[in-house]
């Protein structure tokens, strides 16, 4: 029987002697080096936010909670410190669930009399509360994915296909969508995971690879634009990715790439499957031409950004096109509902994706984000 890796730590609060910090497992250095970024304030952790040294839904909530929660502690401004942290990244709602969260827990301890150290320390416990659950709702969703693919796809091994990475880099647990290929791996169902690299920061084959390999899975790597001749080979039994927003009608913002991979899907009749908490659902979009989508540097795509060696400071950076040329670069982009066969959260499976149907499933979580 395969031995399961140690959980990684990707997060975690510390109380040194000079004070508490949030320490970080700086993604930006993966798969090269496991090297940890302390964060001694919200300013630090802004930048890691928006480095990505940190980065996934899930995890932007719990930092933003543990954000605040380090605001209070050290005796910066709260409010300040929320607004800050909450408008690191635009696109990823959890974010800003989680800052609210720390923050409201903050308050109502000054509401109801209690000192600067008692506030603190609520917000610390709110910060540690929605770890936790992030963790047992991790769990849910492999359970609830990997049972949904028995039904969609009974019998016989997976042929997996995911974009970007939603591990347990991303989550206070094993993750999202990773989540349920890892389940149907340990079930022995996986036959491949399809890992597409997702340019232009490379978040497949940087950090999803790392985590398969990391967890015995057998997977390969392919160039996002390869993708079409594997749905063509007949050689993709579903895809399965994360989310950053969920709109209210079910249009699903997640890592640029996605929406053609759901094209292609529907084309091939392949199941298109989104994995993600009920945090991620925003009642307040309507729409998706409603969620605001991050534009990133245009660096990002006419520069290639080797992650630094271990001892290096800095990473590598080379330049693939002309001096001058401007450059499109999106963080993310936006399926329509008609093209995502399911929804599964914590709470439940949603199929087919409506609106009605969505705010039936927020109903039942305790967890919802309504801006």
């Amino acid at each position: 029987m395969a031995v399961e890796p140690p959980a990684l730590q990707v997060l975690r609060w510390d109380e040194p002697p000079d004070g508490p910090v949030l320490v970080l497992l700086d993604q930006t250095r993966l798969p090269a080096a496991e090297t940890e970024l302390v964060c001694t304030d919200v300013p630090a952790l802004v930048r890691a936010i928006q480095t990505l040294a940190v980065r996934g839904a899930p995890l932007l909530g719990i930092a933003g909670a543990y954000g605040v929660a380090l605001a209070a502690a050290r005796g910066y401004d709260v409010d300040e410190a929320a607004e800050l942290l909450e408008g690191a990244r635009p696109t990823a709602v959890n974010l800003g669930y989680g800052v609210r969260l720390a923050a409201e827990a903050y308050r109502t301890a000054v509401e109801k009399g209690g000192t600067e150290g008692e506030a603190a320390a609520a917000a610390l416990a709110a910060a540690r509360e929605l770890h936790r659950t992030d963790a047992a709702g991790s769990a849910r969703m492999a359970r609830l994915g990997l049972g949904l693919l028995d039904e969609l796809l009974p019998g016989g091994s997976l042929r997996i296909l995911t974009h970007c990475n939603t591990g347990a880099l991303v989550s206070g647990g094993a993750g999202t969508a990773f989540a349920v290929a890892l389940a149907a791996h340990r079930a022995g169902r996986l036959r491949q995971l399809w890992v597409d690299e997702t340019r232009p920061l490379l978040q497949g084959s940087r950090l999803t690879a790392y985590e398969a390999a990391r967890n015995g899975m057998p997977y390969s790597l392919l160039a996002d634009n390869a993708a079409g001749s594997l749905f063509a080979a007949g050689e993709v039994d579903a895809v399965l990715i994360g989310a950053d927003r969920i709109a209210a009608d079910g249009s699903v913002a997640n890592k640029v790439g996605s929406y053609p991979l759901a094209v292609l899907a529907k084309y091939h009749h392949v199941p298109f499957v989104v994995v993600a908490p009920g945090t991620t659902v925003d009642l307040g979009s309507p729409d998706g031409a409603s969620i605001e989508v991050e534009q990133r540097p245009g660096r990002e795509v006419t520069e290639v950004t080797a992650p630094p060696l271990p001892g290096a400071a800095a990473a590598a950076r080379m330049s693939v096109a002309p001096p001058g040329t401007r450059a499109y670069n999106p963080a993310f982009d936006v399926t329509p509902p008609e093209l995502v066969t399911a929804i599964v959260t914590e709470e439940g499976v949603l199929s087919p994706v409506t609106g009605d149907g969505l705010v039936e499933l927020c109903a039942r979580s305790r967890q919802v984000t309504i801006s």
